[in-house]
Parts: C-alpha cells; structure tokens; sequence
C-alpha cells in the first residue's frame, strides 16, 4: 500500500477509535491520524506474529481500530489535564 493510502487508512481506524471509545479525547485531527496509523501497525505486527489472521483480512481492520483504542488509552494516561480558566 502507498503512503497516501496508509494516511487514509490511518484517519479512518483514528476516527473510528475516537468515536467508540468513551469520554472526550482533546486532539486535533494530526494527532488523530497518528495513532490511526500506529494503532494499525502495532495490530497488524501482532495479530500476523501470533497467527491470528493474513494480510488484507478483515479482522486486520478491527485489530487496527482496537490498537488504536489502546494506544488513545495509554495516550489519556500520560497526558496532564489542562487547566483552562473560562
């Protein structure tokens, strides 16, 4: 796949982890497609090492969306709330 493509699909699996995972993620659309993309990544490295499934499966489209919920979960860990006066 081009680089382009993996953007693409990157900003999808982003967008799709963003809206099943609960409470209120603050990034912008950079930040989103990110960690569309290494969530894709780190899922497809996973989940053909263990066997689980082949390339351009289907199931590699629902791991990449659940490695990129992890990787919003580690990421709302490690960020500090913003204190904003309104």
């Amino acid at each position: 796949m081009s680089i382009i493509g993996t953007i693409i699909v990157g900003f999808v699996v982003g967008l799709l982890a963003r809206a099943l995972k609960p409470g209120n993620d603050r990034m912008g659309i950079i930040l989103t497609t990110l960690l569309g993309i290494a969530g894709a990544f780190l899922a497809s490295f996973v989940g053909q090492a263990m066997g689980w499934y082949r390339a351009n499966e289907p199931a590699g489209w629902i791991a990449s969306v659940i490695g990129a919920i992890v990787l919003l979960v580690i990421v709302a860990m490690f960020r500090r709330p913003r204190n904003r006066m309104y």
